[in-house]
């Protein structure tokens, strides 16, 4: 609370507080409970501690939710309340659960929302999480499990593709199997290694990055992929490198690349966006958002997806070149999606792979764990497939 980068941060809560009022707003406090081993009991000082000196900056919790490894007895919860002036029943305990999506079936139980909506003056009809529910018996039962390398360039900080990682976790449910992440460093990927590396692996990802660190390697795991008929999904920078890869070792342009990483090649079947030459602010021309893109009604694309048109968010400045648009397709690869003015390739895939698939997009960011995202479920579905098979 001392902390000094903080008091900003808690001056606007305390004026946001003031300015609309305890009825229109309110505040949840969460604290941990300590357990001391030696005396085997629960400690609520530091709790006390911290609201004491919140309410003397002139922030008052409405609610405080307790975190803690063991049970809080009424005692405790009475304690709390007392001395933290609250109301006993809004006192809430969020005990550790095995499974991160457990928690809001846990806070139910507790009765948050009632005592949001409570404080609030609100009605607060029962909600019906049978749907969030038989999610979590999926996760907790799985039935088999695969591994997907996720092949990138910050694997060492695996919070870096946390969404991606989620994602694949979200495919796994609705197959009811459990999806081991293989990190694959690009930066160490090779034609010589990359065999030994996706041994065993059931399923090849790509995602995103920016900048020219790792790009071999990554262009090695997706030929594999390609050439073994592995499972794979492209996203963002993946797409593209999917890309390069079927420009080089299929159509033959040798040196094909995207012009952000070699600008001096031959065949720049990677570009800028139409109406981006010259721009030089990279921050402020970003494809930025969600943006529609129409299937082909004859693909992999669109029997995931199970529509005609799709909206995905996106986060990249480079696009597939037009103008090698008539090489690739003529060599196989399928541009299953495009904008509706078809002036911008979202999506490409290979009809005579087992699955075979690249987006322009960021679906992982769309993904929920109740509602995983087609491509990756699609994926997951398709290891497990590879899994019997081989």
């Amino acid at each position: 609370m001392g902390d000094i980068e903080s008091q900003p941060f808690l001056e606007s809560i305390r004026q946001f507080q003031h300015e609309v009022g305890h009825d229109n707003a309110i505040l949840i406090h969460v604290t941990l409970i300590p357990y001391l081993n030696a005396s085997q009991e629960l400690k609520t000082k530091p709790t006390q501690a911290s609201v004491k000196d919140l309410q003397g900056m002139g922030i008052w919790p409405d609610i405080i939710v307790c975190r803690s490894e063991h049970p809080l007895e009424q005692d405790i919860k009475d304690k709390i309340a007392l001395f933290c002036n609250v109301p006993n029943n809004h006192v809430l305990q969020n005990l550790d659960v095995k499974h991160l999506y457990e928690a809001p079936l846990a806070m139910e139980k507790e009765h948050l929302a009632q005592v949001a909506c409570e404080c609030l003056r609100l009605e607060c009809p029962a909600p019906d999480l049978t749907d969030w529910q038989e999610m979590v018996e999926d996760l907790k039962h799985p039935t088999d499990e695969v591994t997907i390398a996720l092949v990138g360039k910050y694997v060492q900080l695996h919070d870096a593709y946390i969404s991606v990682v989620e994602a694949l976790k979200h495919g796994g449910i609705t197959n009811h199997t459990t999806v081991n992440i293989k990190w694959i460093d690009s930066e160490t990927t090779t034609p010589d290694n990359v065999e030994g590396l996706l041994a065993g692996v059931h399923g090849v990802l790509v995602p995103g990055g920016f900048g020219a660190r790792g790009i071999e390697g990554m262009i090695c795991a997706i030929r594999y992929a390609r050439e073994s008929n592995i499972p794979f999904l492209g996203i963002c920078l993946g797409m593209q490198l999917t890309i390069v890869e079927y420009a080089r070792n299929v159509v033959g342009f040798n040196d094909a690349h995207s012009i952000e990483i070699d600008s001096g090649t031959t065949h720049p079947v990677i570009a800028l966006m139409p109406d981006q030459s010259g721009v030089e602010d990279i921050g402020g021309t970003l494809r930025l958002g969600a943006y529609p893109c129409v299937l082909s009604k004859e693909s992999l694309a669109h029997r995931l997806y199970g529509s005609d048109t799709i909206s995905e968010r996106h986060r990249h400045r480079y696009e597939v070149n037009n103008d090698y648009r008539a090489a690739l397709t003529e060599h196989g690869l399928k541009l299953s999606g495009t904008s509706p003015d078809n002036r911008i390739v979202e999506m490409c895939e290979l009809t005579d792979h087992r699955f075979y698939i690249a987006t322009q997009a960021h679906p992982e960011l769309k993904s929920r764990p109740n509602r995983p995202h087609p491509l990756f479920k699609g994926l997951v579905a398709a290891a497990l497939q590879f899994k019997k098979e081989v």
